[in-house]
C-alpha cells in the first residue's frame, strides 16, 4: 500500500495549471491507495459547481448538483456547508484523474480564509470507497476569517481511518500546537477505536529533531513516524527554503510534513516526492510517500 501527503499551495502556486497536470500524472503513475492534501483552496469569487457541470465547465445534463458531485467521486463531509466551487483544487484534480482513467473517491472541508481571497481547507482521496467522512475544529477559533483556524479531516476507507491535518505553530500563544494536537488525538480516538488502524498525514509546521517542540510532542503521545520506521528512506526534507509562515525564522531544509501511524506498521520505504528529483516540484512543499508492507 502507498500513502502520500502534500501541502499543495493550490491556486496560490505560480504556474498552477501546469503543476496540477504534473501532480495528476504523478498520481496516475504511483497510484497511492490514499493521499492527503493541505491548503486545498477555491476562490471565494468563483461560482459553485452546478448540476451536471463538469470541472471543465461543459454541461453534462440536468442532474441535481449534489448527485452529480457524488457521481464524480465526491463524498460530502458532515458539518461542512461550503459549496464546491468551479476552481476548487480537489474538484479539478479529481476531474483530471478521471480523464486519465485513474478515478478516486474524495472529500474536502474548508477551514479558513486564505490570503483574503480563498476558501482554504483539507482534502483526502481514496481508491477504496469512503464509508465515512468527518471533520472537526482542532483550534480554539472557529472563525472562518481567522487564519489561525484549523481543522482535522478524516475518512474511513476499508478497515482503516486516514486523516489530513495542517497544524499551527508550537510557540503560538493564542493557538498553540500542543492544544491542536490534543484535540486531534481526542477526535481520532472518538472515531477510530483502539483496535482500528489510523494514519495522520499532513503539514505539522514542526521540524523533526527540534527538541521540546511539536515533533517530540506527537511522538510522546504514542504515534509513530513512518520515516523512522522505514527500511529505506531519503533525507526526508519537505521544505528546502524559506516559505510563508517561516520567513525570518532561520529555518531551511526542514522536514515538517509527516505520515504518522498507530499502531506501528511495517514501512518498506519513505521518500520525498515532487522535489525536483523524484517528480517535478508542484508546490512550495515537497510531498511524502510511504510504501507499507501490508
Amino acid at each position: 500500500m502507498k500513502l502520500l501527503t502534500l501541502n499543495t499551495h493550490s491556486l496560490a502556486e505560480p504556474g498552477y495549471e501546469e503543476k496540477l497536470l504534473l501532480f495528476a500524472e504523478m498520481i496516475q503513475k504511483e497510484q497511492p491507495e490514499v493521499f492527503a492534501l493541505q491548503e486545498v483552496n477555491q476562490r471565494i469569487s468563483s461560482e459553485p459547481v452546478e448540476a451536471g457541470e463538469g470541472d471543465d465547465g461543459q454541461e453534462e445534463g440536468g442532474k441535481e448538483a449534489g448527485a452529480f458531485l457524488r457521481k464524480a467521486g465526491y463524498v460530502p463531509c458532515e458539518g461542512d456547508g461550503r459549496p464546491i466551487r468551479k476552481d476548487n483544487h480537489a474538484w479539478r484534480l479529481a476531474g483530471r484523474l478521471r480523464e486519465m482513467g485513474c478515478p478516486y473517491f474524495w472529500t474536502w472541508a474548508a477551514a479558513k480564509l486564505g490570503y483574503d481571497i480563498y476558501e482554504e481547507g483539507l482534502a483526502l482521496f481514496s481508491k477504496e470507497p469512503i464509508c465515512q467522512a468527518r471533520q472537526c475544529f482542532i483550534s480554539e477559533s472557529r472563525e472562518f476569517s481567522n487564519w489561525k483556524s484549523r481543522k482535522l479531516l478524516g475518512i474511513k476507507a476499508g478497515n482503516a481511518w486516514y486523516f489530513s491535518v495542517h497544524m499551527g505553530w508550537w510557540e503560538d500563544e493564542e493557538e498553540p500546537f500542543s492544544r491542536h494536537w490534543d484535540r486531534a488525538v481526542k477526535a481520532i480516538g472518538e472515531l477510530a477505536g483502539s483496535g482500528e488502524a489510523a494514519w495522520v498525514m499532513g503539514d505539522f509546521n514542526s521540524p523533526a529533531g527540534k527538541a521540546g517542540e511539536g515533533y517530540e510532542y506527537v511522538k510522546a503521545s504514542g504515534w509513530q513516524d513512518t520515516y523512522d520506521l522505514a527500511r529505506k528512506r531519503d533525507s526526508g526534507i519537505t521544505v528546502a527554503k524559506a516559505i510563508d509562515g517561516w520567513r525570518g525564522r532561520g529555518e531551511e531544509g526542514m522536514r515538517i510534513d509527516y505520515i504518522w501511524c498507530r499502531p506501528g506498521k511495517e514501512i518498506l520505504c519513505s521518500a520525498a516526492v515532487c522535489n525536483g528529483e523524484n517528480y517535478p516540484v508542484v508546490s512550495d512543499h515537497y510531498g511524502v510517500m510511504v510504501t507499507t508492507g501490508q
